[in-house]
């Protein structure tokens, strides 16, 4: 359905990215393609890696990173001050699409960790690594979709969250326009991670009826993220980006 392939990834050496929700899927992935291009990278996960993900993340920095908890939040930039002295890029990938229903089934108060991870999580994560990212006139890159633009049966949780994401990655780039500090929202595909594995299960919009072979592999998002991690990605001047933008599918082989 998306023919789509990585984009090329420059040099990142001398770099060091913050990665979150990196323990599977597309921040394992990203993770490994930022390492790849010479990046020190910081891959913060909740919980276990399986034997795939370990593998991706074997020449990064992997650390607890629950971006709800202020603790995990404040010692992951207190450790990258300290071992690395510096941050070039935060990405802010955690995200979380549950709970899938209709609006009128779902509690009300159950919508609330979606907004604590895609949300509050963003603004929390962005917050603490101000001081190091306006000191290397840095980006923060959000992890986007395009769910945040258009409503879907189902998703009440994912898109509602999502669509205030998109709105805080505006804010920051508006807010932050005087530090050099740059913002990105870049919307991602339906892909090939364990999300959509779920979204399958519910069954409850077009997307859900994709075939697996149809998705796109998790290397096409973590490449678009990586080359907006690097030097090239400064001379954009738009905020809100889709993986499938002319300017990025002009650059896949």
């Amino acid at each position: 359905m998306f023919n789509l392939s990585p984009v090329p990834v420059p040099d990142l050496s001398g770099k060091t990215i913050l990665v979150t929700g990196a323990v599977r899927g597309i921040g394992a992935v990203l993770a490994s393609v930022l390492a790849e291009k010479g990046a020190e990278v910081f891959a913060g996960i909740i919980g276990d890696p399986d034997k795939e993900s370990r593998e991706l993340l074997k020449n990064t920095t992997v650390i607890p990173l629950d971006v709800t908890r202020q603790s995990d939040v404040d010692q992951a930039i207190r450790q990258i001050s300290k071992q690395a002295g510096r941050l070039d890029a935060l990405v802010n990938n955690a995200g979380v699409i549950n709970p899938i229903g209709r609006l009128e089934n779902l509690d009300s108060d159950g919508l609330l960790p979606a907004f604590e991870v895609n949300v509050v999580g963003l603004h929390r994560m962005a917050v603490a690594a101000l001081p190091l990212l306006r000191e290397s006139k840095g980006v923060i890159v959000n992890a986007g979709t395009g769910a945040a633009t258009t409503p879907m049966e189902g998703w009440t949780a994912y898109c509602c969250s999502k669509a205030a994401a998109r709105m805080m990655t505006r804010m920051l780039a508006l807010e932050l326009a005087g530090s050099e500090v740059q913002s990105f929202f870049i919307g991602i595909p339906p892909t090939d991670t364990s999300m959509q594995h779920e979204i399958r299960s519910a069954g409850l919009n077009p997307v859900s009826q994709i075939d697996q072979s149809d998705l796109v592999s998790p290397f096409v998002a973590a490449s678009v993220m990586a080359w907006l991690c690097g030097p090239q990605a400064r001379e954009i001047d738009k905020v809100c980006l889709d993986v499938r933008d002319e300017f990025f599918t002009a650059m896949m082989a």
